[in-house]
């Protein structure tokens, strides 16, 4: 087990430098086509910092295992609004959003967080009408998902033209080797996130833990930090509006095109009990989040604090759940 478990770091290593790479590439050649800041931040690094969760949930469904995908993506959205936004929030001693647009934005993201655990409870509310809807995540509730992700998307190009300020334009010279940087980061993404499903189907078989669990919390520990570092970088340089566009950017990633990707590719059906659990949690925190963010002083560090510990609490919560649940 202790083998499986070294593999397994060492393809979440991988995993999180492939996608830091891919990140960088898309960044530079962004700018070389002059795209500005706020798209960037909401739509490409939202997007690419969510890769490992998707190829993962890619690897996972053609594997069979799309309960890895879901452990996942819930997981990682609830480390993404506690532990991450925690972190960054404290490091960077208090985070104050003052755009109406963002602002607006999280309410869009409360709202969407709600969409998978509809689709995957649904089959209950048409039974009263006597049809027959497929129990969890169909392949048709993948497309809404999708399509859910395809109109916010379209939503925030609405919105680009509010924002004009562009990052530094990369020259014709370096745009080649970004480019090569691009498909090299590719492939190692796809590689690393194939060892990722496999040493995790491994270890849930040893430690004799259902594959929901161990993407709860396993994986979704190293597929969140890309998240982490990009968001950490942001404050740090004082772009706080751009790491909470990264953040609502990619909960709605995952919750929507991770979920509808791998839907449609496996249909998903598992334990109704710890996924209507965790996904109720991670609503709850979407709201604690949006609470703070909405607030006139903005998020505080004993806030991030507060975030952090509210985690732990989750932690405890799901792995007494589970129990129940055998």
């Amino acid at each position: 087990m202790l083998t499986y478990f070294a593999f397994f770091i060492v393809a979440c290593i991988f995993l999180v430098k492939s996608s830091d790479y891919l990140l960088k590439s898309l960044t530079k050649i962004a700018s070389f086509f002059r795209i500005n800041e706020f798209t960037i931040g909401f739509i490409l690094m939202a997007v690419s910092t969510s890769l490992p969760e998707l190829f993962v949930g890619i690897v996972a469904a053609l594997n069979n295992q799309p309960l890895f995908s879901v452990g996942n993506v819930i997981g990682s959205n609830i480390m993404d609004l506690t532990i991450v936004i925690g972190i960054v929030t404290i490091l960077a001693r208090g985070i104050k959003i003052k755009s109406k647009i963002i602002k607006k934005d999280l309410i869009y993201m409360l709202l969407i967080v709600f969409a998978p655990v509809v689709l995957m409870v649904d089959h209950y509310f048409w039974a009263i009408f006597r049809v027959k809807v497929p129990a969890g995540i169909s392949r048709i509730d993948g497309a809404i998902l999708i399509l859910i992700f395809a109109f916010y998307i379209w939503s925030l190009f609405k919105q680009e033209k509010l924002f004009r300020k562009t990052m530094p334009r990369t020259n014709h010279f370096h745009i080649v080797k970004y480019f090569f940087y691009f498909i090299l980061s590719f492939i190692f993404l796809i590689g690393s996130a194939k060892a990722v499903v496999e040493y995790a189907t491994l270890l849930s078989i040893e430690m004799a833990l259902p594959p929901l669990l161990i993407g709860l919390f396993i994986i979704a520990l190293g597929t969140s930090l890309p998240e982490l570092m990009f968001e950490t970088k942001a404050v740090l340089a004082g772009h706080e509006e751009m790491a909470v566009g990264d953040l609502i950017g990619s909960v709605i990633a995952n919750s929507t095109l991770v979920l509808g990707v791998t839907a449609i590719i496996t249909p998903i059906v598992g334990n109704a009990l710890v996924f209507v659990s965790s996904t109720l949690f991670m609503i709850l925190v979407a709201f604690i989040f949006l609470t703070f963010a909405e607030s006139d002083k903005g998020l505080s560090w004993k806030e991030g604090m507060s975030m952090i510990l509210l985690y732990l609490f989750f932690v405890i919560l799901e792995t007494y759940i589970m129990s129940l649940s055998g």
